[in-house]
């Protein structure tokens, strides 16, 4: 049997992955595996007329077998069309465009902060490796999900803004990893520990193609964050609903 035979007919994205489309260029992100794919402009152009047909016919043989092999793709008996984020592409900066790098140190914090933010981030780094490696994403998402549910109200930009001090100052002195994605994770548990909302993002800006996590208030306004992560187009909110209209209510188990 021929792989054309053995194609499916319908196929759909599964809800755990999250389709980015610059335009020039399209990525996919998959949110249980932390896997992310780039499909160039004859592959993202096929993928655009199969998504709003939830049919395999568009994406031909090679393409089709390839995102179904990685199960960014998943056969289904109907018609099941999926969405595509309309991501920021970057403008032309002909090299005029600065970027901060390198750690600020941040504000000092009083030892009781300081012990509820270490507490934060070592929770979240027990979430990544609880498990096989591969999945950790999945944990982690799904921690987040499970911690904006206990939540009673949103916190207020004050409360947000001292958090992610905190747990700045936390991982400063941290021997692990902490960068924005345990920064952010262990600023909504540290919220969440008090019955407190915030909005954690995970976004994507192209040229070149980079991902970035942080946290923001109900109004849309991200905290502790420099201007350029205005370029980053949010492409899973837990825990707010100003951008929920991007997504599904839910990753699927």
């Amino acid at each position: 049997m021929t792989l054309m035979h053995s194609r499916p007919g319908f196929v759909t994205m599964p809800g755990h992955v999250r389709a980015a489309d610059f335009g020039h260029v399209l990525v996919l992100i998959d949110y249980h595996s932390g896997r992310v794919q780039g499909l160039l402009p004859a592959a993202a152009e096929r993928f655009r007329e199969a998504a709003p047909v939830g049919q395999s016919y568009p994406l031909g043989e090679g393409l089709c077998a390839q995102l179904l092999a990685a199960r960014l793709l998943v056969p289904t008996d109907t018609a099941s069309p999926w969405q595509l984020i309309a991501a920021h592409s970057a403008r032309s900066s002909w090299g005029s465009t600065e970027h901060a790098a390198g750690a600020t140190r941040p504000l000092p914090v009083s030892p009781q902060r300081l012990l509820g933010a270490t507490s934060a981030l070592i929770a979240v780094s027990s979430v990544k490796a609880a498990g096989n490696r591969r999945a950790a994403t999945r944990r982690i998402v799904r921690t987040l999900e499970l911690a904006a549910s206990t939540a009673l109200r949103p916190a207020t930009p004050e409360e947000v803004h001292v958090t992610v001090n905190a747990i700045r100052a936390a991982g400063w002195y941290s021997p692990g990893r902490t960068a924005c994605l345990e920064e952010s994770a262990a600023v909504v548990l540290s919220l969440a520990a008090r019955r407190r909302s915030v909005a954690w993002c995970h976004g994507i800006a192209a040229d070149p193609v980079r991902m970035h996590a942080w946290v923001q208030t109900e109004d849309g306004t991200a905290v502790g964050e420099p201007a350029s992560t205005l370029a980053y187009t949010p492409v899973l909110v837990i825990g707010a609903h100003h951008h929920h209209r991007n997504r599904p209510d839910h990753l699927d188990p």
